[in-house]
């Protein structure tokens, strides 16, 4: 019974991962923000990196001044 649960959870997973990475493709990332993330997904490792506001996606990786003046906020 749970592992029928499990692989329903799973494939509901993958649909949404699927329609995340739809929208993000068509993102034009216009506005942007360096953000304190997630490394990934199952991990508790913080990174900073420029996030696009609207949709989400890591879109480049901040240089050293850019990670001192968001650590100063």
């Amino acid at each position: 019974m749970k592992a029928n649960k499990v692989a329903d959870l799973i494939n509901k997973r993958q649909k949404i991962d699927k329609k995340i990475e739809d929208i993000q493709k068509e993102c034009p990332h216009f506005s942007r923000s360096v953000k304190s993330i997630r490394e990934r997904l199952d991990s508790t490792t913080m990174v900073i990196r420029w996030v696009c506001d609207s949709c989400c996606k890591i879109v480049g990786y901040p240089s050293n001044k850019e990670i001192n003046k968001f650590m100063k906020k």
